[in-house]
């Protein structure tokens, strides 16, 4: 990983030599590091238009696992907690990586909308609807801003179901993101047949089909991972 004095040295670099600096050190870690399996990869093409792809999160690395197999047919746009560029190291990473920065656990109203414009400008965007990195690598309980964004948007929903990120790049237990390491690791990226939100019945409040949409969109997530990593979508 870059030191975090490297980092910090960098923000007084313009931005196309930032870019270039970092794209060649994330691609470099995930060459050296990952064996990257993708699973499932013809199931995008099944639907036409925008699309949602979610997934469940289990390391930083996450994103760049998934921008390097989505990048080139999908160029997808990733959602990211606004936390990840206060920290000098991991400000790097949102420099390569396309996204919308968001404040976790709250309604951050011009995120949402912002993903909705994106969608609805027929780009792609990719999600992970826990809000942050599962510390048990089993899924956690999800938020419910996935199911506003996919019905204000209309868009297709992909689900993703990645695991081997937890050991490719351990979330760092004192919370330090830049002092996470890099270990070789094995990569599963399984996408599965793309999924519709279900119609709310006639006696059902918004809060109980809320939680239906919800719990049907995490467990198509679960579906393909093994079950030690269902957590508490098992």
């Amino acid at each position: 990983m870059i030191s975090k004095n490297s980092a910090k040295l960098m923000r007084f670099l313009p931005d196309k030599v930032v870019f270039k600096i970092a794209r060649k050190a994330i691609d470099g870690y995930l060459d050296k590091y990952s064996e990257i399996k993708v699973n499932g990869y013809e199931n995008i093409k099944k639907v036409d238009g925008a699309k949602i792809f979610i997934c469940n999160h289990l390391s930083n690395s996450d994103g760049f696992i998934l921008e390097k197999v989505l990048k080139e047919d999908y160029d997808p746009t990733f959602v990211a907690g606004v936390k990840l560029s206060n920290d000098p190291v991991t400000n790097l990473g949102t420099k390569v990586v396309k996204h919308i920065s968001i404040k976790p656990n709250t309604a951050d109203k011009d995120a949402i909308m912002g993903m909705i414009k994106i969608l609805k400008d027929g780009e792609n965007l990719v999600l992970f609807p826990e809000g942050t990195r599962s510390r048990t690598g089993s899924m956690i309980e999800a938020k419910k801003g996935v199911i506003l964004v996919a019905r204000m948007s209309k868009a297709n929903i992909i689900p993703i179901s990645l695991s081997g990120t937890e050991k490719l790049l351990p979330i760092n237990k004192e919370g330090d993101m830049s002092q996470e390491k890099w270990n070789n690791a094995v990569v599963n990226v399984n996408i599965g047949e793309p999924v519709i939100i279900p119609k709310k019945d006639k006696e059902e409040s918004k809060h109980d089909y809320d939680e239906r949409c919800l719990n049907y969109l995490m467990k198509s997530i679960a579906k393909g991972l093994p079950e030690k990593y269902r957590g508490v979508y098992k």
